[in-house]
This record gives C-alpha cells, structure tokens and sequence, in this order.
C-alpha cells in the first residue's frame, strides 16, 4: 500500500499562501494580516507560528541547523569525512525536495535586497557550524584553526555551487554533482594521524559497514603483502 500524503499542515498553509501573494504583489506590499488571510487563519496564528514576514521564507534554517549539529556530534574518527558530506547533503536534499517553492524563494531573494542579506547571514551560521566541529577535530594539527576554517568555507562554498545550478535549471543531476563537489571540498581535510598516502574515499550507498568492509578486505589484505 502506498503512504497517504501528509496534511498540509498550519504551517505549510502559511507558507504557501506567503508565496502566492510575494509573487503576486510582491514581497514589500504583502503584510502579515494578508498571509493570514490567504491562509484562512488569525493573525494571532500567524504570528504564533512566524515571528515576523521574513520568517517565512526560510522556516526550516534552525532545524537544518541543528540536523547538521546532530550528524556530526555522531561522528565517529574515521567516518568524519562521510559525516561532513551527510552533513552538507542534508541542506541540499531539503531543497531538492521542496521542489518549486525552493526555486519561488531564490526568486524572490534575489529580487529584495534585505532578504538578500539574510540569506547572507544564515550560509555564515551554516559555516560557523561546520567550522566549529572541524576546529575540534583538528586541533593537534600546528595550522588546524586555518584549514577548519577554510574547509568549512569550502563545503558550503561547493554546497550553494550545485544548489544555485539546480536553482536556475543549469542541472538536472544535483545529487551527482553534489558528490563531485563534495570530493574537491574534502581534499583540504587532514585529520591528525592521517598518513600522506592516506585517501578519504566518499560514497552514498545502502550498504552496511560490515558489507563494506567485507568487500574492502581482500584490497587491504593484499596491500598488506
């Protein structure tokens, strides 16, 4: 049996209605009471469930936010890379899966300047995020501030290179050029120990670690002779 699809929920009804009228009369000329409206819902609703217009466009920031926290606080050493890139991905995939609301919001980012310099502000917490948890990772490396700093430029920096391809129709497989980008990005990341021949290999697969590692084996085995 097939899932029913989720209810639309106060929030979404919100959202939507939010999005049908900034492309109607555009973003300064829609008040909050409109949304409300459009919505069917009170304007004490609205402003239970938004703090203010601008928190409508970009109503998931703090729960990507914290996904992201969530993933790489589970890190395990060696899998950190892979963490990193699941990390990123998480962004990526939300928007992919918002479909035409997601490429409605960049329209209309880039059509008001101070949406803009929110937008700005939200990839610099994104990337404080990251730079926070790489510093960590990296503090016995004599230059590691400087490269966590510099890789989580990077992941975001290679991050909102695919999203805004995928945004402007210039790509049809994001999540295959995500993963490239993801490589070059992760070409910075030295953790403590790791040997210069040493390679971190990223990969998206449903298979478990000890399937991996069963068919990894037989390389290490013979690498060993």
């Amino acid at each position: 049996m097939s899932e029913k699809p989720r209810a639309a929920t106060t929030k979404d009804r919100l959202v939507a209605a939010a999005f049908e009228l900034f492309e109607e009369r555009g973003f300064d000329a829609t008040t909050a009471e409109d949304i409300a409206r459009r919505a069917g819902v009170g304007r004490t609703t609205f402003f239970r469930t938004f703090g203010s217009k601008d928190d409508v466009i970009f109503p998931e920031h703090d729960l990507l936010l914290g996904r992201i926290d969530q993933r790489l606080a589970a890190a395990t050493p060696a899998a950190r890379p892979l963490a990193l890139s699941e990390a990123t991905r998480v962004v990526l995939r939300h928007y992919l899966d918002e479909g035409e609301l997601a490429r409605a919001r960049y329209r209309l980012i880039g059509s008001v300047p101070a949406l803009r310099a929110r937008e700005t502000g939200g990839i610099q917490q994104y990337q404080r995020l990251f730079a926070r948890w790489l510093r960590e990772w990296m503090s016995d490396l004599p230059d590691g501030q400087l490269r966590a700093d510099l890789l989580a430029a990077d992941l975001v920096a290679a991050h909102n290179f695919v999203l805004r391809r995928w945004l402007r129709g210039q790509t049809s497989e994001p999540e295959n050029e995500f993963d490239q980008a993801m490589r070059v990005a992760l070409e910075r990341y030295q953790p403590s120990g790791l040997e210069p021949s040493s390679a971190v290999v990223v990969l998206r697969t449903s298979a478990t670690p000890a399937a991996i590692q069963a068919q990894l084996q037989p390389l290490l085995d013979n690498e060993a002779r």
